[in-house]
Parts: structure tokens; sequence; C-alpha cells
């Protein structure tokens, strides 16, 4: 028969820990005889063996117990399985929803809770590039009050700084629509699939950040937020009534956020101060990113879904129906951008800054087909597509 000695170590003092680890060399039925000279051995031991579904006898010996090893902590993983394979390139497709939050590649204990993710099918949620994606992303966050010089001088006359505020109150409302609906969808993805949750989280919290610094720059002049029109609301109304998630990330990372590239390229190259150049050229970087999950998820869900190219389409145009008796881009907003590209109120500056908007339209058609392109769809129908797009950009 082995043998432990405790000493005296008591279990208020983590004795069981040793006595746990010392029957694991023991099989079920076999003895061993626990020793110790703690006040209180006796009666934690046979609690212990109580809890643990091993049987206590008492010995002739002062403080000497013999155990004789049970079976319930066999029983208890009878049946156990793992949560997958830790490795994301050996994903199993659909994880079981009793894993619920446990860590995949982890021993799951049998009998838990069935946790309602109902984001649970690799092909849904998943993209080979997220894991990379969720990498540089940790490694690119920023922190707003160090990563602009807020102290910078600003020498911007008055009517351009007020456009400047405009676009800045129509880019803050953009992000908040923006940072709901990865939230939103990251709620609903099975842990399993973590790497995409934590893309998302980021994804979540980048626009946070976007939302701060639009709004620093917008009352760093001490003046009001701009307007906010019916139209643009209701566009982005439109976003958050998608519950799909390829369908919502389609809408918003491909196409809105897409667009949007081209627009925070236009702000960096007309921006008149620092300032409004850092903010922009910082969020252009997170919303590349952002484009760039959209766009692999559905190259990804593509090949494996024949139907998928069929269903965006029909996302594009439920959503150009809902919107075709709105108005086009918040006329605040669009005056806003011509005056920044003007820099002046004269005849021949607003020519200039009125072509250099039609010319972001152009651009923005144009990012919008190459995306289309890379998922799938003939030139007609990217161009057909793109043009159904709402006229608010996002």
């Amino acid at each position: 028969m082995i043998r432990l000695d405790l000493e005296g170590l008591s279990f208020d003092q983590g004795a069981h820990l040793l006595v746990r680890h010392f029957l694991e060399k023991v099989p079920v039925g076999g003895r061993a005889t626990v020793v110790g000279t703690a006040p209180a051995l006796g009666v934690d031991l046979r609690s212990w063996c109580r809890a643990e579904g091993h049987r206590f006898e008492p010995t002739e010996q002062s403080g000497a117990y013999e155990v004789v090893r049970g079976g319930a902590q066999l029983a208890r993983w009878l049946n156990a399985e793992r949560a997958g394979s830790s490795s994301a390139s050996a994903l199993v497709r659909r994880p079981d929803p009793t894993w619920g939050l446990a860590a995949r590649g982890a021993l799951v204990e049998p009998g838990g809770p069935a946790v309602p993710f109902d984001l649970d099918d690799r092909d849904v949620v998943w993209a080979d590039l997220a894991p990379r994606l969720y990498a540089h992303a940790a490694a690119a966050q920023w922190d707003p009050a160090s990563a602009v010089d807020w102290a910078s001088e600003i020498d911007v006359p008055g009517d351009i700084e007020r456009a400047v505020v405009q676009i800045m109150t129509y880019l803050i409302e953009n992000e908040q629509a923006a940072l709901v609906i990865p939230a939103r969808l990251l709620a609903r993805v099975h842990p399993y699939f973590y790497e995409v949750q934590q893309l998302l989280a980021v994804q979540a919290a980048d626009e946070a950040r976007h939302m701060e610094v639009f709004r620093r720059r917008a009352v760093l002049s001490g003046g009001e937020l701009g307007t906010s029109s019916v139209g643009g609301r209701e566009s982005l109304a439109s976003l958050l009534d998608e519950p799909d998630f390829s369908l919502a990330t389609f809408l918003l990372s491909v196409l809105g956020e897409g667009t949007f590239l081209s627009l925070l390229s236009f702000l960096d190259k007309y921006a008149p101060d620092p300032i409004t150049r850092a903010v922009t050229r910082l969020a252009r970087v997170d919303e590349a990113r952002h484009v760039a999950f959209g766009v692999a998820h559905l190259e990804h869900q593509a090949s494996h879904d024949p139907s998928l190219r069929g269903r965006l389409r029909g996302a594009v145009e439920r959503r150009h129906d809902v919107l075709a008796t709105t108005v086009a881009l918040n006329s605040d907003v669009f005056d806003s951008l011509v005056l920044l590209a003007a820099g002046e109120w004269t005849p021949a500056a607003i020519a200039r800054g009125h072509r250099a908007v039609a010319n972001l339209n152009k651009r923005m058609d144009e990012g919008r087909q190459r995306r289309l392109l890379r998922l799938g769809f003939s030139g007609a129908e990217a161009v057909e597509l793109s043009a159904l797009h709402t006229r608010n950009f996002m």
C-alpha cells in the first residue's frame, strides 16, 4: 500500500491538492494511506472523500487514514470530447452548442448547457485571413490622445472650418452605425471562432476611436456640430436592419466602408490643417482592414455557397428600394466637400471643388466595382450594383 505523509499541512492550507495528485497514481478500488499531524485532518479528509467519491476508513494508528479510490472523477469525464482542434487550420464546420464558452481545443465535460450562438457555421463567419488580420489589428491600435498632435496650430478661415465641422459631424454618425453592427454580430458568433470574435471586437473599438477623434476635431474651434439629415439616418438605419452576417458584412464593410476609403483619401488630400489630415489618415488604415476582412470572408463563403452572389445582389436591390424615396447625400455635407476642395469663395475655385467631388464619386464607384469583381460578379453586374449603392456613401 502506498503512503502519503502530509506532515503538518491542513486542508485549509491546500492539503487536498496533494491528496488528489497522490490518488491519481492509485487504480480505482486501490488503497492508499494518508498520514499527517494537522489537528482536523481526519474530519477534513472524510468530508473531502465523500465529496470526491472516495471511501474513507480510519485506522488504529493516530493521524493515519486509509482512502479507497473511487471512480467518480473518471466517470465525470466519460464521453468527454475535445472542442475541436485548437488550430485554425483544422476547424470543424459546426461546433457543438454544448461547447459554449469552452476554449477551442479544451476537453469539454459532458452535460453542459447549450449556449445559443446562432452564428455557428464556419462557412458563414470564417475567413482564412482572420487570424492574421487580428494580429495586425492588435498591433496597429493607436491612442487618440497621443496619435494626434491636438496642440497643433489651426489657422483655418471660418467658412472652411464650418465645412470641416459639418464633415466631421457626418463622419461621426456613420461611425456610430459602423460600431453597432460588428458589436451586434460579435455577440452572436460561436466562441469556437474566436479569431472572428476578436476581429469584430477590434473593429468596434476602431470605430469608437474614430468617433472620438472626429468629435474632438469637430469641437476644436469651440462651435456646435453640424447638421444630420433624415436621409442620412435612414440610409444608416437600413444597415442596422440586415440580420444576415454575410449580407451585413457586405453592405457595411465591402460597399459602405469601401466607399469611405475614397472619402477619407479625399479628406486627407484637401485637409486644411494637420489635425484633420491626421485623424482621416489614422481612420483610413483601420477602415482598410475592415474592408479586407469583409472581402476575404465573402470570398471564403462564395467558395462554399454558390447562391451567395444572388443573395448579395438581393441585399443591394432591397436596400436600394427601401431608400428610393430618400434624398441624396445631405446637401450640407456635399457643399462642405466642395468648399473644402475649393479652399475659397471664387467661381474658379468652386468649379474646381465641384469637379473634385465629382471625381470623388467616380473613384468611389470604381472602388466598389473592383471589389464586386473580386467577389465574382461580371463587369456588367458590378457596374449595375455599384450604381444602386446608397447616395449617402455608407
